[in-house]
């Protein structure tokens, strides 16, 4: 099991005369399933980018297992032990499912013996129940196994805490329960995963823990339940229709 000591330290992102992010703190310690949610531009990509290496901080600091990342580019925060999908799939089209899964597997460690990381790859994919599309290019794919395979190639890099950006928008219901199952075995490992959603279902049947961000502040930190009840919560987001 990873170790796992994810800090935020009062971080903020301005641009321009836009407060993106505010002052946001919170600290995760133990192997949590975590929904992030909140109305759109609350801020909710913005901090993933800032956490994840995309975007540096206006202010405020980030510390993984005891290492300060914030400001380092993308690589270096993978590499310290966190890693993220993206809401639209960065698959590599020209190349097949095996390739894809194999370049972050040797980003990650250079040296690895091929036929280690060719196993390893064939463990995730058929965890995913996508081992059959292993010589198929990544663009042929539906968009929901574009999904998986992003997925994939992030247990490739082994992080210690996995932060997924709407992993169920435009999937299919039988593919979601396919993710929601790898989420869950990917947990049961020991791994911290925390999720961007506006599927509420999703998100209070998969959430230990649910974080709530209003116009770049976190408003409620939280079990469930409790933060389902928050007057602010309900103001600011549960209470009203989404369109997104």
């Amino acid at each position: 099991m990873s170790d796992i000591n994810l800090e935020l330290n009062k971080v903020s992102k301005r641009f321009g005369g836009l407060q993106a992010v505010d002052h946001v703190s919170f600290t995760v310690t133990e192997p949590q399933l975590i929904g992030m949610i909140g109305p759109n531009g609350a801020g909710k990509t913005t901090l993933t980018n800032l956490m994840s290496g995309t975007l540096k901080p206006s202010s405020g600091t980030i510390y993984l297992n005891g290492r300060r990342i914030d400001g380092h580019p993308p690589y270096d925060v993978t590499r310290a032990g966190l890693g993220r999908t993206f809401q639209i799939t960065r698959a590599l089209g020209r190349m097949t499912v095996m390739e894809n899964m194999m370049v972050p597997g040797l980003a990650h460690n250079p040296r690895a013996n091929r036929m280690d990381l060719e196993a390893r790859s064939h463990e995730i994919l058929n965890l995913l129940t996508i081992d059959h599309l292993t010589n198929e290019l990544s663009r042929a794919l539906s968009g929901g196994q574009r999904k998986l395979l992003e997925l994939g190639r992030l247990l490739m890099l082994d992080p210690s805490v996995i932060i997924l950006d709407e992993p169920f928008a435009g999937v299919h219901p039988r593919l979601q329960a396919t993710i929601t199952d790898y989420i869950h075995r990917v947990h049961e490992d020991g791994k911290a995963i925390m999720f961007i959603s506006h599927n509420m279902g999703a998100v209070f049947e998969l959430s230990e823990r649910l974080i709530v961000l209003n116009h770049g502040a976190l408003i409620a930190d939280g079990e469930p339940s409790a933060v389902r009840n928050d007057p602010a919560v309900i103001d600011a987001y549960l209470g009203h229709d989404e369109d997104d």
